[in-house]
């Protein structure tokens, strides 16, 4: 059987939080799977268990000082050759339209609800986000973190508008809500 690496990120759009990246290589049929965006939490929670216990897989994350830092396309780029060097498949499919000039990846629109391994990623990734945001939510309760997960609500641009940034914000992300208007 030809083996094949999913790979899909998780936190690439919010304002907030980690950006995680993962690769994963089912070891077995796990039912359920799906792009882990149409999953409820705890679907994805379980799956996430089960994941873990049928796959070979790689989970790499940034902080949003890595992503100021780096760029996100570079921090992806970095994840995606880690990932292959990292995990050995005959294949590597990544979910979106982007291989990011990286040799040897296919790419797939929508492949995180249409292949099982991408949808694997795809549950890793959301997971470990959204855990890791969660505890964040704990050290910085007033930004309600654990309601928007650090996308850019309208709850969460208040709380900026309201309390500045904190660490765990991605400083070099424009919000529009946010620029100054000439008078």
């Amino acid at each position: 059987m030809k083996s094949l690496c999913g790979i899909d990120e998780a936190g690439r759009g919010p304002l907030a939080g980690n950006l995680v990246v993962a690769g994963c290589i089912l070891n077995a049929e796990v039912d359920g799977l799906n792009d882990s965006k149409k999953l409820t939490e705890k679907k994805r929670e379980l799956l996430y268990e089960q994941i873990i216990l049928n796959a070979a897989y790689h989970i790499i994350e940034f902080s949003a000082q890595d992503v100021d830092e780096k760029g996100i396309s570079s921090c992806i780029k970095s994840a995606l050759e880690e990932i292959m060097a990292t995990l050995d498949a005959q294949s590597y499919l990544f979910d979106g339209n982007s291989s990011f000039g990286i040799k040897d990846l296919d790419t797939m629109i929508k492949a995180d609800a249409h292949i099982p391994e991408v949808s694997a990623a795809s549950i890793l990734a959301k997971v470990t986000h959204d855990r890791d945001i969660l505890k964040k939510a704990l050290l910085y309760p007033q930004y309600h973190f654990d309601k928007h997960k650090g996308y850019g609500t309208k709850l969460h641009i208040e709380m900026i508008k309201k309390y500045g940034y904190c660490d765990i914000h991605r400083k070099t992300y424009k919000i529009k809500a946010l620029e100054k208007r000439p008078m």
